[in-house]
């Protein structure tokens, strides 16, 4: 009997360090022959113990690498072989957690899954992900153990060896942890194949992959770890038995879906690869430092979380495995432990830049044999409302501008404080190893023979070095600056620091520029050059299959420089753009000059673009562009003729950019590509001096004139899926919608992820969740990035320390702008403020609004954070600076983003106020249909406060402080219009009297109660004394009163008056704390409120004056409305809609929208205007409210009153054309 050699595992491991050392000599000193003297003494040094290591089966790399011990001798059950095999249920001793709940039993199926439910066959689910029946995915593909080519061994184990190696995985990836698993399931592909129709390629028969998943749980937690030998993935593609196409393998998680009795919920899932490139580098990557291992957390509510890469991974001793057990060197059983190559690592900290991350990166020291590869980042895309993964909504992290060329590297050693050597190499090569930070967080890096690139992960588009979620909206910002002559005028136009912004809805290609405060005699003018902004157009036009839009191949770093020629006068314009990627903000940058002359328009003129195509030819790092085109002026008309004209202009251009010339899969773009426009539309807005242009792009193949093949909806925009989603084509013009990374929805309608819920900041910071990304700031007395904070503050981050979220800022420390309003109203005179005096206005954060405006002068002008004016940017009385959030995108002229408005159903609804948007949950009797709740409204870039409803005219009117503005919609359909966007401040409250026609709304900073005409017009100051901060405010049509809060924090109170204004009184003074939300039951005369001081709603009758309690130990509420028995409130804190039953003092239910965002105002869409039996109702049907028939006889506003009714003149008549009288 033979007898074998014992090794315990630190021995083995030191051996192989020698023999690493001497491949790092050998590579370090080849170049010269001193080098090569040098490696040959390294060679004899060697001590008889390393070579006796070199001597064992496999070397120190065995086949099965670092891979838990598996066999039939471990007790392993086998899957039967065959293509589509599933394992009888793998019934549990301890429940794995997954996505929160609990599971029994487990099924592992021959294609790379362990299913978590009973599985469906596969032609049910192979290509699909995610996937119903929920699963584990270590590598999903279409695989194939007939004829003995491979085996999966499976079963649940408890031994302590087992149970330890599981713990040391877990503990460096997740090193906070507190994690004891009681059982552990192995499961292993060995050498498994793909699957081979008749026919398809030998060659691509005999690869196999080996790859094992491992579930290790205890009574609290779940992990999961998947293990990918060297070597042990051979394809990361296996054929499709649809239609014969290359299909990539899948590495993630999916949670069952819920079955419902008339719908079915998908469940949440994470992709974690779904690209043969990322797919193929698997075992030589890894998000804890070892190469080929990867963890995560799998049980922790509904969110799965990778591992962190350990900060000093040098500091796991290789004594660490003097526990495990000893290891025989018969290559027999070499499958009963792991055996590991100690490489030496140094850790990368690459703190938050920008995107709010802090992320650490474990990597090999240069020179090392195998270099590891920085982790691939991981994304969520559908449901759970906490995240998740660290990438889920970031924007890119962003490094200085760095070229991609060689450099010089000086060779030096340092000794830290803690010992560890850090090297770098001499070698004038570029690696991965010490240029990671130049590619993006979403991006990998990979090494070539002369170099490095960087290519974004799956789900993100870009140039690897800039990288942006797929399908996501993004933002473009800059300034504009010129110097142009406008047809024979001899003085040029001259304008410097305008602002540029565009939005863009990436899934349609379609592009929103305003270009503000171009000057009149030079606007019409600037109409036909829609190409300034539609080189953003390019940059993210919808791809046809194997072309590149602009930003795919430039990352959005380029300089273009274009010329103009109007060929009938020969005036020329030349165009200079810079555009410097992506900043801190998420948003991309850009820098444009314009200079020559152009056509004169006239003023008034409108300018019509047809629709276009331009070719784009590429060739090493230089892309150009010509076409000729022609637009068409209609002036405006002069003796009853419009003169209307056509101009053709040529247009040259020549985009410039660096690309990594190392990957030869990155030039694949073809040489000459279709750019094709239409949809154009430009316009110039004369009030607002705002130069606006939008239009659809898709790039793709040189149309030929046969039939179109590239009519797919995905390519032209009719796809229907939701702007943050990304459309995927498929055969026979069929496509599906995906949510873009970080949101979450069937891809028709996708929500936003509060990554805040997952508690990803550090415990001494507060979370600011946003839609697409998410924000961490140190609290006041603690200084750093958010995710890593500590004590201490500096006099800058004193000035935008995080304060409360909340909009009463009553909990935490002001604001430099709150504080600054307060000294202001503290040392002034009682009365009117005095003319001439600026007060700031403060957002709902406490922060400077970005447009500031002097009440008194009428001018305005952009602030910066800290509230200092932005030079240039001062307008004159009237007009107001389209600082950054008011001028994209438009939602007033032009086409909408998106359909703004969605058809109300029939029947009551609750209307609520979010931030960007309306939604609306039908009622059902007294009950919410929550399963049927949907978006209403989109009002992009808004904050809306207050909401109302006319039911007349079935129109919702909302307030908005981000503008600040009060608009309106038809749900009939329709976009959203202004109905007043001057002399406002913070409009917060909204009512409206359906029977007199006028709106009444409360302006907690000018302390003002006003009424109009529902179109704007009329307006009137009613109450402009003895307001602190008024804020809700209803009205009641038929008797003529109107009613609203203050929630003044020395003497808060509920005041009601006729309304006309007259017979002012205070209702309720006492035991009141911050009074936010008031609602009137008409038909039972209750007035009912909601106090977030005292956390209680409380009711009242308005005739008997009798207060009654309905509920108390409530959180945050906000606004109230009612509806039968009901009251319906929204809380701030349970982001939440809450329904009491008023009769019983009970709350009954809840609903939570998918946006997990604060919820502002809400109020009931009745399906009729109220009707009923009593005498005052009969009355209102006959016209009295008298202000119902012809305007109450009034010239003017007509104002209601118990029995009778005002005539007012607004503020701004003067004469005697307005009649006033009683």
């Amino acid at each position: 009997m033979a007898r074998f050699k014992t090794w315990r595992f630190p021995r083995l491991r030191r051996r192989c360090r020698l023999t690493l050392e001497l491949k790092q000599s050998r590579r370090f000193f080849s170049e010269t022959q001193a080098g090569r003297r040098e490696s040959m003494g390294s060679l004899r040094g060697l001590s008889l113990w390393a070579l006796l290591a070199l001597a064992l089966p496999g070397g120190c790399s065995p086949p099965r690498g670092r891979l838990f011990p598996f066999g039939l001798e471990r007790g392993d059950a086998e899957l039967e072989p065959g293509d589509d095999v599933s394992s009888p249920p793998l019934e549990l001793s301890t429940p794995l957690r997954f996505y929160g709940s609990r599971i029994n039993s487990l099924y592992v199926l021959t294609n790379g899954i362990i299913a978590v439910s009973e599985p469906l066959r596969e032609e049910d689910y192979l290509g699909q992900f995610p996937l119903s029946f929920g699963g584990i995915a270590p590598f999903y593909a279409d695989l194939d153990t007939t004829g003995g080519h491979g085996k999966v061994f499976y079963r649940e184990d408890s031994s302590s060896d087992v149970l330890q190696l599981a713990i040391h995985y877990i503990k460096r990836g997740f090193p906070e942890a507190n994690f004891e698993p009681s059982s552990v399931v192995v499961v292993i592909w060995d050498s498994v194949a793909p699957y081979a129709g008749p026919g398809e390629d030998v060659m691509f028969q005999d690869k196999r992959n080996t790859f094992q998943a491992v579930l290790a749980s205890s009574d609290s937690s779940s992990y999961a770890v998947f293990l990918y030998p060297e070597d042990g993935l051979q394809f990361s593609s296996t054929h499709s038995k649809n239609d014969k196409e290359m299909v990539p393998a899948t590495v993630g998680f999916s949670q069952p879906s819920t079955n419902y009795y008339l719908w079915v919920k998908a469940g949440a899932y994470n992709i974690i690869a779904n690209e043969e490139e990322i797919i193929g580098n698997l075992h030589k990557s890894s998000n804890l430092g070892k190469q080929g291992v990867w963890a995560f957390e799998i049980g922790n509510s509904d969110s799965v979380l990778p591992a962190k890469i350990a900060q000093s991974p040098t500091s796991i001793e290789y004594g660490d495995y003097d526990q495990f057990p000893e290891v025989t060197s018969d290559a027999s059983i070499l499958h009963q432990g792991p055996i590991e190559i100690s490489e030496q690592e140094v850790s990368y900290d690459i703190s938050r830049r920008g995107d709010q991350l802090h992320t650490s990166y474990s990597l090999p020291e240069p020179g090392a044999e195998d270099d590891l590869q920085t982790p691939y980042q991981v994304f969520t895309e559908q449901p759970p409302a906490e995240p998740q993964l660290p990438t889920g909504k970031i924007p890119p992290l962003q490094f200085p501008d760095q070229p991609f060329h060689r450099q010089q590297i000086i060779s030096v050693e340092e000794d830290d404080e803690t010992g560890i050597v850090f090297r770098y190499s001499t070698d004038i090569q570029q690696t991965c190893a010490n240029n990671r930070h130049q590619c993006s967080i979403h991006a990998t890096c990979q090494d070539y023979p002369n170099g490095f690139c960087c290519s974004c992960i799956a789900g993100y588009k870009g140039n690897g070095r800039q990288c942006v979620a797929e399908g996501s909206p993004q933002r473009v910002n800059g300034k504009v600056k010129g110097r142009i002559f406008v047809g024979n005028n001899p003085v040029p136009v001259v304008f410097d620091t305008t602002d540029l912004h565009s939005y863009v809805v990436m899934n349609h290609g379609r592009a929103y520029t305003a270009i503000s405060t171009i000057p009149e005699a030079l606007g019409f003018s600037l109409l036909p050059l829609a190409s300034i902004g539609g080189v953003i157009g390019w940059m993210f036009a919808v791809e046809q299959q194997g072309y590149k839009n602009g930003f795919s191949i430039t990352g959005g770093e380029f300089t273009r420089q274009a010329e103009v020629t109007f060929l009938n006068t020969n005036d020329k314009l030349t165009i200079k753009q810079k555009f410097s990627g992506i900043d801190e903000h998420g948003h991309l940058t850009i820098s444009t000059e314009l200079e020559g002359r152009v056509p004169e328009i006239p003023f008034g003129s409108s300018v019509q673009v047809d629709p276009y195509t331009e070719l784009y030819h590429s060739s090493s790092s230089v892309i150009t562009s010509s076409s000729t085109r022609e637009y068409t002026v209609t002036e405006p008309e002069r003796d009853g003729v419009s003169p209307v004209y056509t101009v053709p202009f040529q247009w040259r251009q020549t985009i410039t950019f660096d690309e990594c010339i190392y990957d030869d899969s990155l030039h694949s773009v073809p040489a000459t590509q279709q750019l094709s426009v239409d949809s154009v539309f430009v316009l110039y807005n004369r009030d607002e001096q705002i130069l606006r242009y939008a239009m659809s792009n898709s790039i793709g193949p040189i149309s030929n004139g046969s039939a179109d093949i590239n009519r797919n909806p995905c390519y032209i925009g009719t796809h229907g899926c939701d702007t943050n989603a990304v459309c995927r084509p498929a055969p026979r013009n069929q496509f599906t919608c995906e949510c873009s990374v970080g949101f979450q929805g069937d891809g028709r309608v996708c929500y936003d992820i509060d990554e805040c819920q997952a508690n990803s900041c550090h415990p001494n910071a507060i979370c600011y969740n946003s839609p697409g990304s998410f924000s961490c700031q140190c609290n006041a007395g603690y200084r750093g990035d958010g995710f890593q904070c500590v004590p201490g503050e500096t006099e800058s981050e004193k000035k935008i320390r995080t304060l409360s979220v909340c909009l009463l800022l009553t909990e935490l420390e002001k604001t430099k702008c709150l504080r600054e309003q307060e000294e202001i109203v503290a040392y002034r005179p009682r009365g009117p403020r005095p003319i001439g005096q600026f007060i700031p206005q403060c957002d709902v954060y406490g922060n400077y609004l970005p447009t500031q405006c002097h009440s008194s002068s009428g001018y305005c002008w952009c602030v910066d954070r800290d509230g200092n004016e932005i030079d240039g940017t001062r307008t004159g009385p009237g007009i107001q600076p389209p600082c950054l959030s008011t001028v994209a995108p438009p939602i007033v002229v032009g086409p909408s983003v998106k359909p703004d408005t969605i058809h109300l159903p029939p029947g009551t609804h609750l209307l609520i106020a979010q931030s960007g948007k309306i939604d609306h949950v039908p009622l059902e009797g007294n009950s919410m249909k929550k399963l049927d709740a949907k978006a209403l409204l989109y009002v992009p870039d808004k904050v809306v406060i207050g909401v109302a409803y006319d039911c007349l005219e079935k129109m919702v009117y909302w307030t908005d402080i981000s503008s600040p503005a009060i608009s309106r919609a038809s749900l009939g359909g329709g976009e959203p219009t202004f109905v007043i966007k001057t002399d406002l401040e913070s409009p917060e409250g909204i009512a409206l009297d359906h029977l007199g026609r006028n709106i009444f709304w409360t302006d907690s900073q000018l302390d003002r109660i006003e009424v109009a005409r529902l179109d704007g017009s009329q307006r009137r100051v009613l109450f402009d004394t003895n307001l602190v901060n008024p804020r809700a405010i209803v009205a009641d049509p038929v008797r003529g009163n109107l009613y609203w809060t203050d929630w003044n924090r020395e003497a808060p109170k509920i005041e009601t008056s006729y309304m006309d204004g007259t017979n002012r009184r205070i209702l309720v003074k006492d035991d009141l704390g911050l009074p936010n939300g008031l609602t009137l039951d008409t038909y039972s005369s209750l007035l009912c409120w909601v106090d977030a001081g005292t956390k209680r709603v409380e009711c009242m009758d308005t005739n008997q004056l009798g207060r009654r309690k309905i509920l108390e130990g409530i959180q945050y509420p906000f606004s109230i409305t009612s509806y039968g028995k009901n009251l319906f409130y929204t809380d701030w804190r349970r982001d939440a809609v809450i329904a009491v039953d008023r009769t019983i003092s009970k709350e009954n239910d809840d609903f939570q929208p998918h946006k997990r965002t604060r919820l502002y105002g809400i109020t009931t869409a009745l399906a009729q205007c109220p009707q009923g039996n009593s005498r005052m109702y009969f009355y209102s049907l006959v016209g009295h409210n008298y202000c119902a028939v012809n305007n109450g006889g009034c010239t003017h506003l007509c104002l209601a009153t118990p029995g009778g009714r005002s005539c007012r003149c607004p503020d701004n008549t003067i004469g005697v054309d307005c009649i006033e009288r009683n």
